[in-house]
């Protein structure tokens, strides 16, 4: 397969969001991989994490709960398989844990958290099985929640 084509295939299927967040990068990596912080800004209000586990090593597990104003839960399973301390997290719901398959993967999403004179160039890039998941995701609100998760996460890494 040649490069071009993959590229094609890869940005069909990939949203993102990037922001220049005003604390050092290894603050927005702390919210990212603690779960007393991410508990605190992951879920788009009023959504709201009621647990959450993280075991931040490659092959290791992240279990993000949230509920939703209905009272509903809304599991979040996943595996990291790629991780450079303050700097990227690359992880997947295409495993539950260890490298058990999921029944139905979702996505994989690339952090990537950039230096820029002591402020961070934070980068989400989510990539889909398909483009039909992707657009699946684009109208379940994607840059909506995931901006308003943003925020709040550049809220919170304000004060650590």
């Amino acid at each position: 397969m040649n490069s071009q084509v993959a590229e094609t295939s890869i940005a069909d299927r990939e949203l993102m969001i990037t922001r220049l967040i005003n604390a050092a990068p290894e603050k927005v990596y702390r919210a990212w991989t603690e779960p007393a912080l991410l508990k605190q800004w992951f879920a788009p209000a009023p959504w709201q994490v009621v647990s959450a586990e993280t075991d931040v090593r490659p092959g290791g597990i992240s279990m993000i709960a949230m509920r939703g104003p209905d009272g509903n839960e809304l599991p979040n399973r996943g595996v990291y398989l790629e991780v450079v301390p303050n700097e990227k997290l690359v992880f997947t719901d295409a495993y539950t844990e260890a490298w058990v398959p999921s029944e139905k993967p979702f996505m994989t999403v690339i952090l990537t958290f950039e230096n820029e004179g002591g402020r961070t160039r934070y980068t989400a890039r989510v990539r889909h099985f398909t483009v039909a998941v992707r657009e699946a995701h684009e109208r379940m609100g994607f840059y909506q929640g995931w901006g308003q998760c943003t925020t709040q996460l550049e809220k919170l890494v304000a004060t650590l």
